[in-house]
């Protein structure tokens, strides 16, 4: 278990604003920190400003005409939010996209080797891609076979994989659960716990799943609303009575649906 009190801050964002277009205020005032080989939460509903928050960290707003207008963002102590996106990733910095974006037209092992693109130690790339079979053997199974034909959830291990490949110190994970089945959640959740205890890698991870993300999460941060409402450590997080009642359905009369619950109302208890 990571004691957060006996780690160094590896990710620091302070306060950061994001506008899209000049006008859209999207991040308003958003503070986290990601300790080293930890796996840090950031949770939330669709539209609460998770995968900004990433792509902040990233550098990946300028194509989407957003920009970080306040605050900073702290790498190993350095102020990286205007670095080019390739230079964070030599830094050991690496995003998993929402939505996998593997290249179609490669083979699954086309696919993992583009993510050892950059590295200069051609002798260790062949042993770091049995490191990623070993993770993940249906990956070995489906090595010739077109990524574009793989399944969902072949195709979410072949992005992890893929990140594994350019050996980074932090991955930014983002809803590593869309669209697949609960078995195979909970078997990429597994993977993530295995990749961060053995290699040393730390996560910070977006999910809409608060139950599993809570369960395999160190640390854990609640957007709404482009802003954080509430953080703590993810046992505590599990324990909370609001956090169970909107987001893992569960109050003290029993289940409770999520769309059961007046937005008003939410926002005045977490606010209060």
């Amino acid at each position: 278990m990571l004691d957060a009190g006996k780690t160094e801050t590896l990710l620091e964002v302070n306060n950061i604003e994001v506008i899209y277009n000049h006008v859209i205020l999207v991040l308003k005032g958003v503070s986290l920190n990601v300790p080293k080989g930890g796996i840090t939460a950031l949770l939330g509903g669709n539209g609460a400003g998770k995968t900004t928050t990433l792509k902040a960290i990233s550098n990946l707003l300028h194509s989407e005409r957003g920009e970080v207008t306040k605050g900073s963002i702290h790498y190993r102590g350095e102020k990286v939010q205007n670095l080019d996106p390739s230079a964070l990733v030599k830094k050991g910095v690496i995003q998993v996209m929402e939505g996998r974006h593997c290249f179609e037209h490669l083979t699954v092992e086309e696919n993992l080797l583009t993510g050892a693109y950059t590295r200069t130690d051609k002798g260790q790339v062949a042993a770091d891609l049995d490191m990623v079979y070993a993770y993940f053997p249906r990956l070995k199974e489906r090595r010739k076979s077109q990524a574009g034909y793989t399944s969902g959830g072949e195709q979410q291990m072949c992005a992890i994989g893929r990140a594994l490949m350019s050996k980074p110190e932090t991955i930014l994970l983002d809803e590593p659960s869309m669209g697949l089945a609960p078995q195979l959640v909970e078997q990429i959740f597994e993977i993530v716990k295995a990749v961060n205890e053995k290699e040393g890698v730390t996560f910070l991870l977006a999910e809409q799943n608060t139950n599993v993300a809570l369960r395999y999460a160190h640390y854990g941060y609640i957007l709404e609303s482009g802003r954080v409402v509430m953080d703590g450590p993810a046992k505590e997080l599990r324990e909370n009575p609001d956090v169970k009642e909107f987001y893992l359905g569960m109050s003290d009369e029993g289940r409770k649906s999520f769309r059961d619950v007046r937005s008003y109302r939410r926002r005045k208890r977490w606010l209060a």
